[in-house]
């Protein structure tokens, strides 16, 4: 598994629930070390024993977890590198949405040896989609949901989400747009600021 990937678990058990508890969750996980380090490889099965015990202490179920992680990765201010990455997908919450089946490709260009899931986007009309997502280990489409509720409030779009969990190797989300301009969404420019 990569290493951003359990860097992502730690921060965002260290951000949201206090260092105290990663240290907790690092031992009890039998890891050995407290930091992950973002750009090496480690197996699957360590990412595994840390979300288990990461729900143990949080009393949360994975897809819970996951989809959570998914919302920290949007909306924390330690992850704005992602939203950024994410916003560049469009003007709006339908543009951005159109964009998700090269989201693994613009990841890749950030990191060359990130590989996410495979996204495919079916629109079945012009305020109901189906994004599925073809991953292993399964739960990807967990973390999906997240980033997918977060980025319609960043956008200012109300939406259902309902997620389906994973059936012969793909995870799927409905997704049904209310209104593409419910609220005011989250500032973003496309070039940083001078100081």
């Amino acid at each position: 598994m990569h290493g951003l990937i359990n860097r992502t678990i730690q921060g965002f058990v260290s951000d949201t629930r206090g260092e105290t508890l990663w240290r907790e969750v690092a031992e009890r996980a039998e890891l050995g070390f407290v930091e992950f380090e973002a750009m090496l490889s480690y197996d699957a099965e360590v990412t595994e024993r840390v979300l288990r015990v990461v729900c143990a202490q949080l009393n949360l179920p994975l897809e819970a977890l996951l989809e959570d992680i998914g919302t920290y990765l949007v909306s924390h201010e330690n992850t704005e590198a992602v939203r950024r990455l994410l916003r560049f997908g469009g003007v709006d919450f339908v543009e951005f949405l159109h964009s998700l089946e090269d989201l693994p490709d613009r990841a890749r260009l950030a990191v060359d040896d990130l590989r996410l899931p495979q996204l495919e986007l079916c629109e079945h009309a012009m305020d109901h989609f189906s994004l599925t997502v073809t991953s292993q280990p399964v739960g990807f489409g967990a973390v999906m949901l997240g980033v997918l509720r977060a980025m319609a409030d960043d956008y200012g779009a109300l939406v259902i989400l309902e997620y389906f969990p994973a059936t012969q190797g793909s995870e799927r989300i409905e997704i049904q747009l209310i209104e593409a301009a419910f609220a005011a969404g989250r500032g973003f420019e496309l070039g940083a600021r001078a100081v």
